[in-house]
């Protein structure tokens, strides 16, 4: 990969998470130490980075050069290539779970799933995300185990289908359960659209109903991280 590729790459990376509201180009530019201005032209493609430059940019984003390069050479520093049998799945943040790739500073491990359970999982995006990374890890939070109880509990493992945003069921007669993003969180809940927006039901009748207003401009899809495809508790 020529070194204008890694180029490109952190110009969508950046462009990527600036779409995701995880920050602005104003806030990039003041962190990295550059006008405004710089940092518009590099998105808008009208100038470039030094080295320098793209050094600061990563920093603030918490890329390293990895990150940077094909899926494929990621796969086999995480030690996945070769692996017939299992594949590293990583435990990512919650603040990435809308990214189509993660930095290693996002990545909280891996843990290994058989490839034949994996492939025996269905897909179904109401958006396109094909160059999205399929299955990630997350971390059920205090709010979501409390919420979904006694489905799950806090600290719960959940391998997210990343590919499957769609709200049509899975299985007949039995509710999805998805992650969402909601506000500055990711909330495990059942969802139902109404109208111009998700709400977001718990399984403990305790906990009041969520509801997330969808952006002009954008639908449900932009919103669901994906659907719940297996849970892990430890007891």
């Amino acid at each position: 990969m020529l070194i204008s590729g890694l180029h490109d790459r952190l110009r969508a990376l950046v462009g990527e998470r600036i779409h995701a509201g995880e920050l602005t180009g104003t806030n990039l530019a003041k962190r990295a130490g550059f006008q405004q201005a710089h940092i518009s032209n590099f998105l808008n493609q009208r100038r470039g980075l030094s080295i320098e430059a793209m050094d600061r940019v990563m920093k603030v984003l918490g890329l390293e050069v990895r990150d940077l390069l094909p899926p494929e050479f990621r796969k086999q520093h995480a030690g996945e290539a070769g692996d017939a049998v299992f594949d590293s799945i990583p435990v990512v943040s919650s603040g990435a779970l809308l990214q189509s790739e993660f930095g290693s500073g996002e990545i909280v491990e891996y843990l290994r799933f058989k490839k034949t359970f994996l492939r025996r999982i269905r897909a179904e995006m109401a958006n396109q995300r094909r160059n999205w990374q399929r299955f990630v890890l997350f971390k059920a939070d205090k709010d979501s185990g409390e919420a979904m109880r006694p489905r799950l509990l806090p600290g719960a493992t959940l391998l997210i289908d990343r590919h499957y945003n769609s709200l049509r069921s899975y299985r007949r007669r039995e509710p999805n359960l998805y992650v969402v993003k909601s506000g500055d969180q990711c909330k495990v809940r059942y969802v139902e659209l109404q109208g111009n927006q998700l709400t977001l039901r718990p399984e403990n009748q305790n906990c009041v109903l969520g509801f997330v207003e969808l952006e002009r401009g954008k639908t449900f899809a932009d919103y669901v991280v994906g659907r719940v495809a297996h849970i892990s508790i430890e007891t």
